[in-house]
């Protein structure tokens, strides 16, 4: 399916997976619509919504920059409307936006923990609650999670149960809303990546530098969620992609072009042993 003239709500597009998600939709004809909190250069953040605009009009798109804290009901209303306004309603919805705190319950402040769960799981809900009314009239209806494969092995807890409960609420979405809303042609689905992305989060909390040289590129999560888009959404839904097992799939063979470097990569932490083991490119999980 061709996406040209397709408008696409990216939350948290300012920077990392959602940008590169924002720029290869935009550059395959989309009009792009990024709704992120940062309007002011951040001494660890690069980018602000204006300069990922930019990233994306350059490319030959359409894209329009909106402040937006999604943890808020009104600024996600106002943003919605804006798009609608603009472009005439809303295809696509990207639910990217995310806190990550992965810390033990001991080390755990209730701030941080609450920040986890109104970004990452309520609002994730209310994004795409507020978007429905006009999913529901596109021909071409997709809502895609960045969230891990839906499962409940007391291993993905143990460590950083906060965390967790927050990721695994945004695939318990994908869960329920792909059901919802299949009477409606919505293809609902997750997406989550096979190895450590080097992104702002893996650079400030996860490694650092030695982490990000065995990461991959948030490329390839963006071609991923391409090609997720460009499927039909009646048949394509309710599905917990992992990036490589999909695009392998879809028949892409060398991955080589996502590493900077000859470096073993790093899995994601979120990754079930019996995929990882059934493909050479990875080793120790992240945490």
């Amino acid at each position: 399916m061709n996406l040209k003239n397709r408008t696409v709500l990216v939350s948290g597009g300012s920077r990392g997976i959602g940008l590169a998600i924002a720029k290869k939709l935009g550059e395959n004809g989309a009009n792009i619509v990024i709704a992120a909190k940062t309007v002011k250069p951040h001494p660890k953040l690069p980018g602000t919504i204006y300069t990922a605009a930019k990233e994306v009009e350059q490319l030959g798109a359409n894209c329009l920059p909106i402040e937006c804290d999604i943890r808020f009901d009104e600024q996600v209303q106002a943003t919605v409307e804006i798009c609608v306004k603009e472009f005439g309603g809303i295809d696509i919805c990207v639910n990217n936006a995310s806190a990550i705190a992965p810390f033990a319950t001991s080390s755990l402040d209730m701030k941080r923990y609450d920040l986890m769960q109104d970004i990452n799981t309520r609002g994730s809900f209310l994004l795409t609650k507020t978007c429905l009314p006009y999913l529901k009239k596109s021909t071409h209806s997709h809502v895609l999670t960045l969230s891990p494969p839906l499962d409940l092995n007391d291993k993905w807890f143990a460590k950083c149960v906060g965390y967790t409960i927050s990721k695994m609420g945004m695939s318990m979405l994908t869960l329920g809303h792909s059901k919802e809303f299949e009477k409606f042609s919505i293809g609902v689905n997750s997406l989550w990546p096979l190895t450590a992305i080097d992104t702002a989060a893996v650079r400030n909390i996860l490694g650092g530098d030695s982490t990000a040289k065995k990461s991959r590129s948030s490329e390839i999560m963006a071609d991923a969620a391409y090609a997720i888009l460009s499927k039909d959404p009646s048949t394509c839904t309710g599905n917990f992609f992992i990036d490589e097992v999909f695009l392998r799939n879809e028949g892409v063979e060398d991955f080589s072009i996502y590493s900077k470097s000859t470096d073993e990569l790093l899995r994601d932490f979120f990754i079930p042993d019996k995929v990882a083991d059934s493909l050479p490119t990875i080793t120790k999980s992240i945490w």
